[in-house]
């Protein structure tokens, strides 16, 4: 019978920038990773979110480092890698997590807010890849955060909408120009839990019941649950798996209306 080696799905000793890595799913992820035996950096705008996840990589038993960055920023981004660079000595995973939304309709949201929400939430992923992926070696992994929104028409998220699809034709993109360096892959959830929005979501609404009653799971996920599918993207065991969008959903995107 022939034998089949099994490549470990682990993001152990990878060295890992997870920008938007304070709240949300992108915390969810850097812990995930912390716990993995990942080194990591999350980013964010704010100092005091920065501490705080650090303190609980480091309770994690994992290296970090601390530095705060803004997407609409490029030098802050230069920094994040040089920080990278002096602690870890290169980069080896990237996820790019941060977010904007706009919850105004198509004929109503202004240049403002649509700037706003693209120039966060698309722009941002490709001043992400330009400016991290030079520190990153042969075999590594960039992971682009989109959203069903990318392919699903929702109401008042225009913008949102637009980056979203934008972000997973740029990894599209920009797995075919780094590839054989670098795999670039994107992770679409579905609705997930997160202190953000677990009032919306909360049991009994009205919204979480339609969620519920459209995914064949029946649940919203939580957080913690998209954290495998970006282990396994940055990981060996995903080295022939690029320009991909993995949906994360509990079915919701393929079940009938």
């Amino acid at each position: 019978m022939d034998s089949y080696a099994h490549t470990p799905v682990t993001v152990s000793d990878e060295r890992a920038v997870v920008v938007g890595g304070t709240s949300g799913i992108g915390q969810a992820i850097a812990l995930g990773f912390a716990e993995e035996g990942a080194d990591v950096i999350a980013t964010s705008r704010r100092k005091a979110a920065v501490e705080e996840t650090a303190q609980a990589i480091e309770d994690r038993g994992a290296n970090t480092a601390r530095v705060t960055c803004d997407v609409t920023d490029g030098s802050t981004l230069e920094a994040v890698r040089e920080t990278a660079e002096d602690a870890f000595g290169g980069i080896d995973v990237v996820v790019a997590s941060q977010g904007a939304i706009s919850r105004e309709s198509v004929l109503d949201i202004d240049d403002e807010d649509w700037d706003f929400v693209t120039d966060v939430a698309l722009d941002g992923v490709r001043r992400v890849t330009q400016t991290l992926v030079p520190a990153m070696e042969d075999g590594g992994a960039v992971i682009n955060i989109s959203s069903l929104a990318a392919r699903l028409a929702m109401a008042d998220v225009p913008a949102y909408a637009a980056a979203k699809g934008g972000v997973e034709a740029f990894t599209r993109a920009s797995a075919k120009e780094l590839a054989p360096a670098v795999r670039v892959n994107a992770i679409a959830p579905g609705f997930v839990i997160t202190p953000q929005n677990a009032e919306t979501y909360a049991e009994g609404t009205e919204k979480r019941a339609e969620i519920d009653g459209r995914t064949p799971l029946g649940r919203v996920a939580d957080r913690e649950e998209i954290v495998g599918a970006a282990i396994y993207l940055a990981s060996d065991a995903a080295s022939y798996v690029t320009g991909e969008v993995l949906t994360v959903d509990g079915g919701f995107a393929d079940s009938a209306l």
